[in-house]
């Protein structure tokens, strides 16, 4: 494991304080620091923590999840997909404690006055990591229904379709974790139209990937409907084939066996005969089958 890196900056009003890549000793160090929790401080390393918001007398914890995967990966669970960040904060101090990089912490192009402003901002930044896989898999969705209806459909596997299915189901529960937990996040008067913002935001991507999430499980009944017509089709064909070889195995099977006193043996055009009744058998299968519109 890598050593922790500690980065320390200084605004107007308050001191940000991001570590990357915690241990437990420079955690324990922290938390004597500013008199944090020690559950709060486990919760923050445990990397498979989901989204949560505890307030207490003198701050509030706060751990919020950012899509970190990409779909080709075929990433199927909550810690392949997102990465965590835990923010603990007040008025005076931020520290956010994550073990993934991200670029949006390091590159910041603004002053902020206050810490819950900085807070907002990053919040902000970490629900923007859902666009793109939406993007993505709304494409992919798009690229399945063209090759299934237009194309050939034995090119699309079910392992594509259910990865497909699951990674959007996943990526909408981590998003309604992501509200639920915003929601009970409280700002002050003039930063509540920068968290409504949020919402609206959170709002917005949820029901995108309701949709593509309905797309999706409409796709792979697709998938299962077509793959039955073409199944379908070719016991069709199988059963038009033997409807017209039965009778004529019929009577091929009658002239075949060895009994003497069969007298068409011995006809001089008794092989002929035969062949013309075939093809009278079969010509009669086939109107029926017209007729009844089944070829």
């Amino acid at each position: 494991m890598q050593n922790s890196i500690q980065k320390v900056e200084k605004f107007t009003n308050f001191v940000w304080t991001d570590i990357w890549q915690p241990d437990r000793a420079s955690l324990n160090r922290i938390a004597e620091e500013h008199n944090l929790d020690v559950f709060q401080i486990k919760d923050s390393l445990e990397a498979g923590h989901l989204p949560k918001f505890e307030k207490q007398d003198t701050y509030n914890f706060l751990i919020l999840r950012a899509f970190t995967s990409t779909i080709e990966q075929g990433a199927t669970t909550i810690n392949e997909l997102s990465n965590k960040i835990a923010f603990f904060y007040n008025k005076d101090k931020l520290i956010s404690i994550h073990r993934k990089p991200f670029d949006f912490l390091n590159n910041l192009h603004k002053e902020f006055t206050k810490a819950e402003d900085l807070l907002l901002y990053l919040i902000h930044k970490m629900v923007e990591t859902y666009q793109p896989p939406l993007n993505e898999l709304d494409k992919k969705i798009e690229d399945f229904e063209k090759t299934i209806f237009l194309k050939d459909y034995s090119k699309v596997s079910l392992e594509d379709l259910y990865f497909l299915k699951t990674q959007t189901r996943i990526t909408k529960k981590l998003l309604q974790l992501f509200q639920s937990v915003v929601n009970q996040i409280e700002v002050s008067e003039d930063s509540k139209t920068a968290l409504q913002d949020i919402k609206d935001r959170l709002l917005s991507l949820i029901l995108n990937y309701d949709e593509v999430l309905e797309n999706a499980n409409n796709l792979l009944n697709t998938y299962h409907s077509v793959n039955a017509q073409k199944s379908n089709d070719v016991m069709k064909l199988l059963t038009i084939f033997s409807a017209f070889f039965l009778p004529l195995t019929f009577v091929v099977g009658i002239y075949g066996m060895n009994f003497e006193n069969m007298p068409e043996l011995k006809w001089q055009n008794g092989y002929f005969l035969t062949l013309g009744t075939m093809v009278v058998i079969s010509g009669i299968i086939y109107l029926w089958f017209k007729r009844k519109r089944i070829i």
